[in-house]
């Protein structure tokens, strides 16, 4: 399992760097957004499987058998903040079409010179 996610994590790094390396706005947002996943799927990787442990709030047991809480709460905080960033990326996507109708790149760095 631990290989697959491993795979899974450096096909979703190579997409999202496909994406942000495109000629259109959009796709770079949807790069950045992908890029997000990839790293919290990469943090699950790095973690150790809970399957078949305790919670470490249920009482105490050894240390071999409870789940690392640290790895589930670095992903909860990193979801929240990539909640906010996706919201801001497509705020300024949706202000940067109504302001010059255009989405491409090379034309909003030909509109930015005139």
């Amino acid at each position: 399992m631990t290989i697959f996610t491993a795979v899974m994590v450096g096909v979703i790094f190579a997409a999202s760097t496909y994406l942000m390396l495109g000629r259109e706005l959009k796709g770079v947002c949807m790069g950045v957004f992908l890029l997000g996943h990839g790293a919290n799927l990469a943090i699950i990787a790095t973690s150790r499987s809970p399957l078949g442990l305790k919670p470490p709030v249920l009482g105490s047991h050894g240390l071999d058998q409870m789940v690392d809480p640290l790895p589930q709460a670095l992903i909860l905080t990193a979801i929240v903040i990539g909640f906010a960033v996706q919201a801001f990326l497509l705020t300024l996507l949706v202000i940067t079409w109504r302001n010059s109708k255009t989405l491409e790149l090379d034309e909003l760095a030909i509109e930015q010179d005139h």
